[in-house]
């Protein structure tokens, strides 16, 4: 098998689809992109003669994602549409590396992870064509109002999870940005059940499940290789783990750290770390966990370390930029009484396996493979 610090990074100026000849309907009007260097289409023209433009799927910083319907092999396809600058493309062609590696190295598809199709530049849009999948897992949440997802959901959704960064973290590949919204449900399909709550004229409310429960993980964009320098800030701020801010290099168990958030937003329906700010952020870390341990303050970079007091203690609440601030610390639990509140079932399995998840040091922190051996996973009764 081989790794992203063994193969040779395709060329991917020349290798890329050329587009196919029509079969029906002619390419659409030449139009300029609009001011962010996002490509401007109408819903039901092509995108290049091959792909009808269905819908949009979503929107990001990236570019736009769009369902289509592949003439050629007559199927529908989700194209993540990159902006036309720069940096953009250049992530993009790292992304089809990527893309490329976890799509050939798991031939059967178990990994969990995109499945790539193919990818062509057009009109100075790199296009990357893959198979079209379910909403997100925050979208799932967003639509339930943020209730939580059962236990059991929670547990397949996570061992699903883990097996896809395991699989990328044996291929030397870190996610880096791994979040509800990167998490997708496999299939749209989803059943409505009563839910004990009642709105304001206690009408009965319903809640959505998905039929299954199988995902996969997307946008590669940001994934690092073992081997090249890394930023020195990655990861969306409410999945970040504490190395990233203290600035002392981080690794594999970033995604980790990540992962032990996002397991606990399922449980519970909210970001455990709520935050847009650095100081709060950790002392948000420090009233669910305890206190980040001093070798770590010590390592602090010349940033963080004006975070904490005699390179020993947090400088909080003295910090606090609010009162605001202060009261959203406050309202936070420990994490086994956040867990117990909301979790009715596997209680200290649970909470073992996050506590294994979010430990501030990273070589302490569970791997992806040994969190698959957890008693959460093996002993689900």
């Amino acid at each position: 098998m081989e790794n992203s610090h063994t193969r040779k990074r395709p060329r991917l100026e020349d290798d890329g689809d050329k587009a196919a000849p029509a079969r029906r309907g002619a390419s659409p009007p030449l139009r300029e992109d609009d001011r962010d260097g996002h490509y401007v289409f109408n819903l039901g023209e092509n995108l290049t003669p091959r792909y009808k433009i269905l819908d949009k799927i979503g929107e990001g910083t990236f570019g736009r994602v769009l369902e289509c319907w592949d003439r050629e092999a007559r199927e529908h396809v989700a194209i993540k549409i990159v902006r036309s600058i720069r940096k953009y493309r250049s992530a993009a062609k790292i992304e089809i590396d990527v893309l490329n590696q976890l799509t050939e190295n798991d031939r059967d598809g178990s990994k969990h992870c995109l499945r790539i199709k193919r990818w062509f530049d057009y009109r100075n849009h790199i296009c990357i064509v893959c198979e079209k999948l379910g909403p997100s897992l925050y979208d799932f949440l967003k639509r339930n109002r943020y209730s939580p997802f059962p236990v059991d959901l929670v547990r397949e959704f996570g061992r699903q999870l883990l097996e896809s960064v395991a699989y990328m973290h044996d291929l030397r590949f870190i996610h880096t940005d791994l979040k509800p919204e990167n998490i997708l449900l496999v299939s749209p399909e989803y059943v409505k059940f009563p839910s004990r709550k009642r709105n304001s004229h206690d009408e009965m409310q319903f809640r959505c499940l998905p039929k299954t429960s199988a995902i996969k993980l997307i946008d590669f964009g940001s994934t690092a290789f073992e081997n090249q320098d890394h930023s020195s800030i990655v990861s969306t701020r409410h999945y970040r783990a504490p190395e990233i801010i203290l600035g002392i290099g981080w690794n594999y168990p970033c995604d980790l750290w990540s992962i032990g958030c996002i397991l606990v937003e399922l449980c519970y329906g909210e970001a455990l770390f709520l935050t847009h700010e650095n100081l709060e952020h950790l002392a948000m870390m420090e009233r669910v966990l305890g206190p980040i341990p001093e070798h770590m303050i010590r390592r602090a970079n010349s940033s963080a370390s004006k975070y904490f007091r005699r390179g020993t203690r947090l400088n909080w609440p003295e910090g606090a930029v609010s009162r605001e601030s202060i009261r959203a610390v406050g309202k936070l639990s420990r994490l086994k009484d956040l867990i117990s509140q909301h979790v009715e079932f596997a209680r200290s399995s649970l909470t073992d396996l996050l506590y294994g998840l979010l430990r501030y040091e990273p070589s302490e922190r569970l791997t992806a493979r040994e969190a698959l051996e957890h008693p959460f996973f093996k002993n689900p009764a």
